[in-house]
């Protein structure tokens, strides 16, 4: 099948629609797994279970693998048509596959150390270390399905094809309701229940973007792995990704390892970074699927300027949906927390606590979100070395900040040192991208917009945060004085963007006759 021209709106039209429906059942599975277990030894145990195989599969697959493969992937579709890109991706499966399979081996032979190496203030012999290696052996081959749902996504993106594998978290996330629920029913152990639902999630996800590339015709055939020239590029340029990938996953041990001496901690940081996820994940992740291989398709074409103007576009697109997300959570973070968390097993104290570190993730929301729209600047041109030396230093600062003030503030250093990092490798990237090429710049339109987006998401917050002291003070419940106040957010937001001059519609009009 030839591949389709990528429309960037209709893209993140795509990838945003699936991802919001998987944020929102993610964050249903949340609030299910909030009710039954609250923030004690399972529920603490079950997070770092499931955090081990996606530190790996982010350093894996996401990270060495599929940030190597779609450039790759995507030349040979371009360039040298469907049956050399198909034969490529054979040669990568077949080396992924097996380098895959030797690590859950391991993993399985040293998972008491694995799980020390992420929660070290778990007490040895304890409840909580018992438990966290009991479900970490059931949930690491995880890291087999979804690796190669990866590859399978990397190339139906590389068609022009998002929808499949945009919409492959939601079936993980049916799964792990569904099982919670019938585990309700039937008085199944919640641990155990989470933990197999994760492994046959992985299985699902996998049937399911494989299904889709058939339907391309890109059915794969399983090789014997061999160092083709295609696989030594692809390690070539893996190798970087992969010590870069490394890099965020030791702030996430870092974060991970600081809140497990302070007990329920690791809870409280999980559901934070949960609601934060939302917005992050709704507009990041659409961007990165969307403009990688958008950049890679433009930059072989020698189209540089058209590849920056997409950055711009995308950039925009992020900024004008992330910074009022941003000021919401900022301006009422406990009340956020309340309404979604706070029933059952999960107690006020919970809700005040994700509260203090979802306001700390939120200064770092734009940040974050701007990561995806740079870093296929790099990417794109095969350059994996810079974007490994940034993380390296954002690592260093993480370190450093999360460290030094943990006397000053305990567990919640770890967000900050987040916070701190994700801003420190924006600046990194944005110097290195004009390095990189001097067609990457703000163009006139997003240099006169962003500070406009600014102005009228911080006016909204001023809105909302009165709404919640006016209606609060009138005796209103939580939920009430929500769902009263997102919406109201919403059309003030719209209102103040479009008396700014931060949006107008003919711009949107004209983005999508050229998208459809």
């Amino acid at each position: 099948m030839t591949p389709a021209p990528i429309r960037i709106l209709a893209g993140f039209g795509t990838v945003g629609g699936w991802t919001m429906l998987s944020r929102i059942l993610g964050f249903v599975r949340d609030i299910m797994i909030a009710a039954i277990v609250g923030t004690g030894p399972v529920a603490e145990a079950f997070f770092v279970a499931f955090r081990l195989p996606n530190m790996f599969r982010r350093f894996f697959a996401e990270g060495a693998f599929n940030l190597a493969f779609i450039p790759l992937f995507s030349k040979r579709l371009e360039g040298e048509g469907a049956d050399e890109a198909k034969k490529f991706a054979e040669e990568a499966l077949a080396v992924l596959l097996t380098a895959l399979i030797g690590l859950t081996l391991l993993a399985q032979l040293i998972m008491p150390w694995l799980v020390w190496a992420l929660a070290s203030g778990f007490e040895e012999g304890g409840e909580r270390e018992r438990l966290a290696i009991l479900y970490s052996r059931i949930c690491f081959p995880y890291i087999i399905f979804i690796s190669l749902a990866a590859l399978f996504s990397g190339m139906a993106n590389g068609f022009g094809r998002f929808a499949a594998a945009a919409a492959a978290p939601v079936l993980l996330n049916v799964v792990l309701i569904a099982a919670m629920w019938l585990g309700g029913e039937m008085g199944w152990d919640p641990g155990l229940t989470l933990s197999w639902a994760v492994f046959a999630g992985g299985i699902g996800q996998l049937l399911l973007v494989q299904q889709a590339c058939r339907r391309l015709g890109m059915t794969l055939s399983l090789r014997m792995p061999r160092m083709t020239p295609g696989v030594r590029r692809l390690v070539a340029l893996g190798i970087p990704a992969a010590l870069a990938g490394g890099v965020t996953q030791i702030n996430i041990v870092v974060g991970t390892q600081i809140a497990s001496w302070t007990e329920r901690a690791i809870g409280w940081m999980w559901f934070a970074d949960r609601i934060h996820q939302l917005p992050l994940g709704v507009v990041g992740v659409a961007i990165g699927i969307v403009l990688l291989p958008t950049l890679s398709r433009k930059i072989q074409a020698e189209d540089q300027e058209g590849a920056a103007a997409s950055m711009n576009r995308a950039a925009e697109f992020a900024l004008f949906l992330t910074l009022p997300a941003t000021a919401a959570l900022l301006a009422i973070p406990e009340l956020i927390s309340v309404v979604l968390l706070e029933r059952q097993a999960f107690t006020a104290e919970d809700s005040a606590q994700t509260a203090r570190a979802l306001f700390v993730y939120a200064l770092g929301l734009p940040a974050f979100v701007l990561h995806k729209v740079l870093q296929p600047a790099f990417i794109a041109r095969e350059d994996m070395r810079s974007p490994l030396r940034y993380a390296v230093i954002a690592m260093i600062v993480n370190l450093v900040v999360a460290v030094g003030l943990y006397p000053v503030f305990d567990w919640l250093s770890a967000p900050i040192g987040t916070t701190v990092a994700g801003w420190a490798m924006v600046v990194l990237l944005w110097l290195g991208a004009r390095r990189l090429s001097p067609t990457i710049r703000l163009d006139a339109r997003l240099s006169d917009r962003w500070w406009r987006m600014l102005a009228a998401s911080a006016a909204m917050a001023g809105v909302i945060l009165s709404m919640e002291t006016v209606l609060d003070g009138q005796g209103w419940s939580a939920f009430a004085r929500l769902i009263t106040i997102v919406p109201a957010g919403i059309v003030c937001y719209a209102a103040l963007a479009g008396v700014l001059g931060a949006f107008r519609v003919d711009d949107l009009k004209r983005a999508v006759r050229r998208s459809a």
